[in-house]
């Protein structure tokens, strides 16, 4: 593996998102999401994204203007100008966050976006800002529905984020059995995807990145994926997305924010939160589990052991970085 410090591992995806027409400020937003997922234990989703983010960035430009297109004190409605959605997402969150601290509930739907990377990035923005938050987002059609074996749904990712001090709860489902980001990764470097995660363009069931992505993702959990999978579309698609999207274009991001004191004093709900995960923590494992978790304390405490020490990088995908910015 290769070793970048953080500042090189952001500077390096900058470049390569820069040489290929995205704006420098976009760039670092970008950047700085994906090195938050590796330090946070989500290699797929990190540095790994680059060279998918810029085929489209080849393909279409790098959009135009984010625009609010409308706005009442408890909501708005924004335009993303087929702009990255890492970078309409973040405009989202803070829009919601900008509603809700005055009227202590927003709703913010955003459309005409592609690509949203880790939904749990947002939500924790949210939450360390005090709020509840909610978010989901659909995307390409990659996924089949329960029992079928064509493309219909998106990968499709739900998050939610509760507040507690310096440690928020953050939860981010995603509701197919394999990620495009992790597939992708998996191909590029020769390993196989878990049984009951895909099928290959005949509908059969296969572990084979190359044929899974010609072919359809699974939903996790079955019947029950699917219907939260179903759920995020149709939240995309109050948010202006199409019923089905075919294309990278035109996802739809729906953001709930909302201030606990609406229904009890933040305080005393922060202090429940973290009474519910201390019970957690401190309940008796399963045989065969060394501990209990709440959601997200791995990539939490990922986050802290790893601190600003170096991420990894797989040196096939290093060296396409380097290429994609022309750095040799």
């Amino acid at each position: 593996m290769i070793r970048l410090s953080q500042a090189d591992a952001r500077a390096l995806a900058v470049a390569a998102l820069v040489r290929h027409g995205m704006p420098p400020a976009h760039a670092g937003d970008v950047a700085a999401h994906l090195v938050d997922a590796m330090v946070t234990g989500h290699a797929f989703a990190g540095l790994p994204r680059v060279p998918a983010i810029v085929a489209e960035l080849v393909r279409k430009g790098a959009g135009g203007a984010i625009r609010v297109t409308t706005q009442t004190p408890v909501s708005a409605t924004i335009d993303g100008g087929d702009v990255n959605g890492y970078v309409v997402s973040l405009a989202a969150a803070d829009k919601a966050i900008e509603i809700a601290s005055t009227s202590g509930i927003a709703v913010v739907g955003a459309c005409n976006t592609w690509f949203s990377g880790r939904l749990a990035y947002y939500v924790e923005r949210m939450a360390r800002a005090g709020f509840v938050a909610m978010h989901t987002a659909n995307t390409t059609a990659r996924v089949a529905p329960f029992g079928g074996a064509e493309r219909i749904l998106g990968t499709n990712p739900v998050a939610f984020a509760f507040p507690c001090g310096d440690d928020p709860v953050v939860l981010d489902i995603g509701t197919s059995g394999v990620t495009w980001g992790e597939a992708l990764l998996r191909q590029a470097t020769g390993r196989p995807l878990d049984a009951g995660t895909a099928v290959d363009a005949e509908g059969r069931e296969t572990t084979d990145p190359a044929a899974a992505l010609a072919g359809a993702f699974l939903s996790w959990g079955g019947p029950r994926g699917s219907c939260l999978a179903f759920a995020a579309q149709l939240f995309g698609m109050l948010a202006g997305s199409d019923p089905v999207l075919r294309e990278t274009r035109n996802s739809g991001f729906f953001f709930l924010a909302l201030k606990p004191d609406l229904l009890m004093p933040a305080e005393a709900f922060e202090t429940r939160v973290a009474a519910l995960r201390d019970a957690v923590r401190r309940s008796r494992p399963a045989v065969g589990h060394a501990e209990v978790r709440m959601p997200g304390d791995r990539s939490q405490q990922a986050r802290r052991d790893h601190g600003d020490g170096d991420v990894e990088v797989d040196p096939a995908v290093h060296r396409l970085l380097l290429e994609l910015a022309r750095a040799i």
